[in-house]
């Protein structure tokens, strides 16, 4: 039987960290209290009502090593939910799609030279295999990947994506953090020749409604469109927090909201503190999704190279997922005060047709369905070289307040397992 403490504990955020936060702290006989801004749980991950289907506003699938993903599943008896299916990468260069992703593929490929397409195999197999990281956290990811590739190679498959994805910010990212990203996808193969990649019945909110169930089965709350306006600090330790103009007591608060909005709620801190979470640097999304009655192509992933798109990739869910209609995630990465991010959703949605056309000539307006777009601010944390030794501790100096998001994972991406598995680490702190 668990000893359940008395202690009250507030979880700032009900998206897979702040879930994750909640579920360990019910787990180790503690009751807390999760405040969610939004009316659904899952931040990043949530689903939406696209047209009579329930799909997630920002694409997830799982590789063979998010063991923090898997423990959870076990533990909440859902592993049955969980399928894997042999997938495909391309890449749309020169106009055409190109198959992509295993040692043939590459050999064929046009406009690299043999000894380009040597040293980017030769650089993917010696990445997936790597352990460490410590070497390459002080590196570069763009003068690394040249030196092992060469420009040649560079120029056709990576500088686009990160032009597009990071722009001003594509020559300050760690090298460690970018190798991290090819060692996920390179590990999650049956072999060389097939990548494997899983999916839940239900998509992602078969596990966040299973977590949200068993926090509150174990007497804790999920408070949805409950925004904390401010966390109160007096005395050098936490006391509550603030929301919609009242106070609610507790004595410990742990915050899984973006780092740039702490500033906001947590304005006692020390201005060192604070001047720390207003230096950090992210990237925004507008995502586009689209329903159609036919697929683009054959491929879960297509990256693209091509000068009339801006646009890195494509994701093709439902060749991963199968549902009723076929279903596109066609992200525009960009940073949050670039002009483009102010533009409207109208001029997306018209890229994104024009692209799908472009790369499936053969598809028609008839095809599209319904076509959406979701935004979020703060997509995607930028991690510089050195970028742990740039972050705040977790542990704030304030007794009783811990804060962090996703840009603790690192090297690791911002996946839900990864999410899961920092956010237990972290309730163990408390």
């Amino acid at each position: 039987m668990r000893e359940v403490t008395k202690e009250r504990i507030a979880v700032l955020g009900a998206g897979p960290m702040g879930l994750g936060v909640a579920y360990q702290l019910v787990r180790d006989g503690k009751i807390p209290v999760v405040y969610e801004a939004d009316d659904r749980v899952g931040g990043m991950a949530a689903p939406f009502d696209f047209g009579g289907m329930n799909i997630e506003r920002y694409y997830h699938f799982h590789c063979t090593s998010d063991d923090a993903f898997f423990d959870v599943l076990k533990e909440l008896g859902l592993e049955d939910k969980l399928h894997w299916v042999e997938t495909r990468m391309g890449y749309f260069f020169d106009g055409k799609a190109h198959p992509w992703g295993n040692p043939l593929a590459l050999l064929r490929f046009p406009g690299l030279s043999f000894l380009a397409k040597f040293r980017y195999g030769l650089h993917a197999f010696l990445s997936t295999r790597r352990n460490g990281w410590k070497d390459l956290d002080g590196l570069e990811a763009t003068g690394w990947i040249k030196r092992w590739i060469g420009e040649e190679a560079y120029d056709v498959l990576w500088k686009k994506l990160f032009d597009l994805k990071f722009y001003d910010y594509a020559n300050q990212l760690s090298a460690a953090w970018i190798w991290s990203r090819i060692r996920r996808i390179g590990r999650s193969r049956y072999d060389i020749f097939r990548e494997k990649l899983g999916y839940l019945d239900g998509g992602s909110d078969t596990l966040l409604q299973g977590m949200k169930a068993y926090i509150e089965a174990n007497g804790g709350e999920v408070r949805l469109g409950s925004a904390v306006n401010k966390v109160e600090i007096r005395n050098g330790a936490v006391t509550g927090v603030e929301v919609a103009g009242e106070v609610h007591a507790f004595d410990k608060v742990i915050s899984t909201i973006p780092l740039p909005f702490v500033p906001r709620i947590m304005p006692d801190l020390p201005s060192a503190i604070l001047d720390k979470y207003r230096a950090l640097k992210n990237i925004a999304v507008v995502c586009v999704i689209a329903k159609l009655r036919r697929p683009v192509t054959g491929n879960f992933w297509l990256n693209v190279n091509d000068p009339d798109m801006d646009i890195p990739g494509i994701v093709e869910y439902t060749n991963l997922r199968p549902m009723d209609h076929h279903i596109v995630y066609v992200p525009f990465y960009v940073p949050g005060e670039h002009p483009k991010y102010a533009e409207a959703d109208e001029a997306f949605l018209d890229k994104v047709k024009r692209y799908l056309f472009r790369i499936n000539p053969t598809l028609t307006e008839a095809d599209i369905i319904d076509i959406r777009a979701h935004r979020y601010r703060y997509a995607q944390p930028i991690c510089e070289p050195g970028h742990l030794e740039k972050l705040p501790a977790v542990q704030v100096p304030v007794r009783g307040l811990l804060a962090a998001d996703t840009s603790y994972c690192y090297p690791e991406d911002r996946g839900i397992s990864e999410s899961i598995g920092f956010a237990r680490r972290m309730a163990r702190m408390i």
